[in-house]
């Protein structure tokens, strides 16, 4: 398949108006491209607006690129005009199958072939999603992390009937447009952040069913402990340069053994309604009178902050 040189896309399509489609948009639009916004009901317009007004405050702190401008945005109902002229389609749809694959077999009959759709599922397989598509060889998952506008990750993978090449385009494509691709070797289900995210996540819930910690203690834990090593250094290389200059390989012989230690519990706890309320009680204390805004913006702020200081 004859896919377009990445360095000369210059017009985008992003589907979808929550704060990943509208984080999406706000992103390629402070990269300099034109980008088209297809909402399903104009009643979407606002909020599609609110999250791009928000991310371009952070977008603008961190430096445009030239000739980025919000003017540069055109928001539409119509699909077929969504997508006209379309060099790339970045799809957030709502996370239901039946509409992801309703959508792409629309998007595979009036787009032309060598444009290539990324979708932003967070959880859905491609093969499962292109089922339908009459053209699926060109559709790859480009699953972003929130906001999407500020962190530079996006992890892409191809389904049975994707075509390499597409997936190769769609890596070259993200990294041309300011993102960091992870080409992914296998499909599974949630990638590999997300999974990463999740094990984190459930000891979490576990720690505040067994009453050893608060939704503000994990917080506070992480805020004050790994979460800025691993802003420069991931799990491994915290661990690998942690051990000195035995680096991992002492790690895991001096502290393999406590890999069977009961130190987490990975397998999720009940979902009760205590365990409910208890981390919804707990991070409505966190939160206070703060409302959502207030609290993205804050977020964003500090996330432009880690950005700028590890870029100087």
């Amino acid at each position: 398949m004859g896919y377009p040189d990445p360095r000369t896309v210059r017009r985008i399509t992003s589907i979808g108006a929550g704060p990943i489609g509208g984080g999406w948009a706000a992103h390629f639009l402070a990269r300099g491209y034109d980008v088209t916004a297809y909402i399903h009901d104009d009643a979407e317009r606002p909020a599609l607006m609110s999250v791009i007004e928000t991310a371009w405050a952070s977008l603008t702190a961190l430096g445009l690129a030239e000739g980025a401008s919000l003017d540069r945005l055109t928001v539409t109902t119509d699909l077929k005009e969504a997508v006209q002229g379309a060099e790339f389609i970045q799809e957030s749809a709502p996370e239901r199958l039946d509409i992801k694959q309703a959508l792409y077999a629309e998007l595979g009959r009036i787009l032309p072939t060598d444009v290539v759709i990324g979708s932003s599922t967070s959880g859905m397989t491609m093969t499962d999603i292109q089922a339908t598509c009459a053209t699926p060889e060109r559709t790859v998952i480009g699953h972003p992390f929130n906001p999407p506008y500020l962190l530079p990750l996006v992890e892409i993978i191809g389904g049975k009937q994707t075509d390499p090449d597409a997936v190769a385009w769609a890596a070259a494509f993200y990294e041309v447009a300011g993102k960091a691709p992870l080409v992914m070797k296998k499909e599974i289900p949630g990638f590999v952040a997300t999974r990463l995210q999740e094990a984190l996540w459930r000891e979490a819930l576990h720690m505040v069913a067994n009453g050893e910690a608060t939704p503000e203690d994990i917080d506070t834990a992480l805020i004050n402990g790994p979460a800025p090593r691993m802003a420069v250094q991931g799990q491994c290389m915290a661990f690998h340069v942690a051990c000195g200059a035995g680096g991992m390989a002492t790690n895991l012989d001096q502290f393999g053994p406590a890999l069977k230690w009961p130190w987490t519990r990975l397998e999720a706890p009940e979902l009760t309604k205590e365990l409910r309320d208890r981390m919804v009680d707990g991070c409505n204390a966190i939160a206070g009178d703060r409302h959502f805004t207030e609290m993205a913006a804050e977020r964003d702020r500090k996330i432009v902050a880690v950005l700028k200081a590890l870029r100087d």
